[in-house]
């Protein structure tokens, strides 16, 4: 069987991704920067901090954070802040640039599993604009027009989220699927239909959706990767929501509907609010309120609060006020204080949704509930109160024990100490009393993740660590100067002869060796960074740390002082190691003559050292 190299970007694609870049521009529409000096700063979004240590330098195209060590380009700004794969973040930025992308290595399968993904998304775009046109004028969808105008939809917010209408009688769709030349097999993949029989394919689709209003659901590039679709008529054998199955395109425990639209409002307003219907995120957005999405069927996952953590680290839970939204609060708390998203609970009056009480009562009052939204261990403790009789012992016990779960799960000591004191108080006893009641349910979570894991399978490697390689210090500044002077990397690559010997025995010396065989060009931001891209990520973290310092007035000084104390250093071991071979025993008379020359000779090296450079 013939291999076939894994395709990779081109260097010189990625330097032009990041010329047409500014780093700017990028960082600032995820989180508020504040200019200072020449740079930019703000508080770290990859660790907890108050006092603003992330530095974004614009002359030079590079992050960095003092506070943790992250640091890198627009690129690798991206691809940490959303937990991409690299090749997806440099594909964003070059969307966003404009910069097409050819990749120089052809693998016949990724090209093929890339055909498809192209065909599906164009098949579920063109389905929706079919829907939707389907929903404007088809005589049929009446009931679908008259639902979306009960709900207070009018022709320019249905045709701004693309609503659409999947018939009852499934051949409309499956003949116009056939005049655009998609195949039985696409629509399958798709999602859109199944097999009758699973057995048989000659037995023909079955079309998933039927008289329902169909909601697209798009990824992060706003293409269509899947549908929601609402029921018409009420049918008990049926849900009153229906998503598209998992597919190629299509993740539901990690995609939030209205996502594409909300990233940034949820950035402006530094919180999320989190609905359960897809027609109460449309609802809210068109009344202005956009930092609004919502899950899909699945509840809230782990994958979710990873996303949501991508864009604020506060959520605000707008669920219906009975029995199944509060139990969907908890569920969701549960996954999102894992990743220590802050969470609130906005308290519905009964029989009401996001979407109908702005109807009854205005944006301003549905703003005022979110204002006025309960820290989530309030709103247990009120729920409680009007659900649980707190004078029967096992009640009270029970929930005793519900809310130590919950809040051992709480990370911050200082938020966690807080809630213990409310929950004792309410709960009339002690506080002590309830942190033994926290500390046994932590001891049961920790039991119980134990035994998860003894069922894991013991020859899957452990997640890797990655930490920067270790480097000699004038190794690293010497690596700093030639990656940020033209004039500093010019002279130390006239100095390759001279500082072969000390690079090959100190510790990072590859680095500046690879450097100055490569020449990346210094003046150009986006040729550092193309370069680094290229190297390990540990050597890429090496040789980031140095970025944010600055640069000398002088660099070809600066590096040669800095090579001399590097040479000095190296020749300095060699006379150590000279003198400590003088003092073994039954040395050679021709021995101990090489020995004497060869430290006779570093003398004279170190005495001259300055004079040996080219000027």
């Amino acid at each position: 069987m013939q291999n076939y190299l894994v395709p990779r970007i081109p260097e010189e694609t990625i330097q032009n991704i990041l010329d047409q870049t500014d780093i700017v521009d990028v960082i600032s529409s995820y989180i508020p920067l504040k200019r200072a000096g020449g740079t930019f700063k703000a508080n770290c979004p990859f660790h907890n901090e108050k006092t603003p240590s992330f530095n974004v330098n614009p002359a030079r195209q590079f992050f960095y954070c003092f506070g943790c060590g992250e640091g890198g380009s627009a690129i690798t700004f991206v691809q940490k802040y959303e937990n991409l794969p690299f090749v997806d973040a440099v594909k964003k930025l070059a969307d966003r640039s404009g910069v097409p992308i050819v990749e120089d290595v052809y693998d016949p399968d990724a090209a093929k599993r890339q055909r498809s993904k192209s065909r599906l998304i164009q098949l579920h775009n063109e389905s929706a604009e079919f829907f939707h046109q389907l929903v404007r004028k088809a005589p049929e969808a009446q009931l679908a027009r008259d639902y979306l105008k009960k709900r207070g939809f009018n022709i320019d917010s249905a045709e701004r989220w693309l609503i659409g209408w999947m018939p009852e009688n499934p051949s409309i769709f499956l003949q116009w699927a056939k005049q655009k030349g998609y195949t039985g097999r696409e629509l399958e993949r798709s999602g859109i239909c199944s097999l009758k029989d699973q057995n048989n394919p000659r037995a023909g689709l079955f079309v998933r959706f039927r008289n329902r209003l169909m909601f697209p659901i798009h990824n992060d590039y706003g293409d269509i990767i899947a549908f929601s679709a609402r029921q018409l008529i009420n049918d008990p054998n049926s849900g009153k929501y229906i998503n598209s199955p998992e597919t190629q395109l299509f993740d539901k425990s990690k995609v939030f509907f209205g996502l594409d639209k909300a990233r940034r409002p949820i950035s402006q307003a530094k919180h999320a609010i989190l609905c359960e219907g897809q027609i109460d995120v449309i609802a809210l957005h068109e009344q202005g309120i956009q930092n609004v999405i919502a899950a899909l069927g699945t509840g809230t996952t782990e994958k979710h609060a990873r996303i949501l953590k991508r864009y604020t680290k506060n959520a605000v839970l707008c669920y219906d006020a009975d029995a199944a939204g509060y139990k969907a609060a908890t569920r969701a708390f549960k996954v999102l204080v894992a990743e220590e998203i802050h969470v609130r609970c906005v308290t519905m009056p009964a029989g009401e949704d996001p979407d109908s009480y702005v109807q009854k009562f205005g944006v301003d009052a549905f703003k005022q509930l979110v204002d006025e939204a309960k820290e989530f261990f309030d709103y247990k403790l009120d729920h409680a109160a009007n659900t649980t009789n707190l004078a029967s012992i096992r009640e009270k016990s029970e929930l005793a024990s519900e809310l130590s779960e919950l809040a051992q799960l709480v990370k911050n000591k200082v938020a966690q100490d807080t809630i213990i004191a409310k929950i004792a108080a309410r709960l009339g006893t002690s506080d002590s009393d309830f942190r033994d009641q926290i500390a046994k349910a932590a001891k049961k979570k920790r039991f119980e993740e134990q035994r998860t894991r003894n069922y894991t399978d013991p020859n899957e490697p452990p997640a890797e660590i990655i930490t920067p390689v270790e480097m000699d210090g004038t190794v690293a500044y010497l690596c700093f100067l030639a990656l940020s002077s033209s004039e500093a990397l010019d002279w130390l690559c006239e100095q390759v002869e001279a500082l072969h010997e000390p690079l090959a025995v100190t510790q990072g010396g590859h680095l500046l060796n690879n450097i100055l065989a490569r020449k990346p060009d210094p003046s150009k931001a986006s040729s550092i960074q193309s370069f680094l891209m290229t190297l390990p990520p540990a050597e890429q973290m090496a040789l980031q740390r140095n970025f944010a310092e600055a640069l000398p007035a002088n660099p070809i000084q600066a590096a040669e002082e800095t090579t001399n104390m590097l040479i000095s250093k190296n020749l300095q071991q060699r006379e150590a190691a000279i003198r400590t071979a003088l003092k073994q025993p039954n040395l050679t008379s021709e021995q101990l003559t090489t020995l004497l020359a060869e430290a006779q000779e570093i003398q004279g090296l170190l005495k001259n050292l300055r004079q040996r450079f080219i000027r």
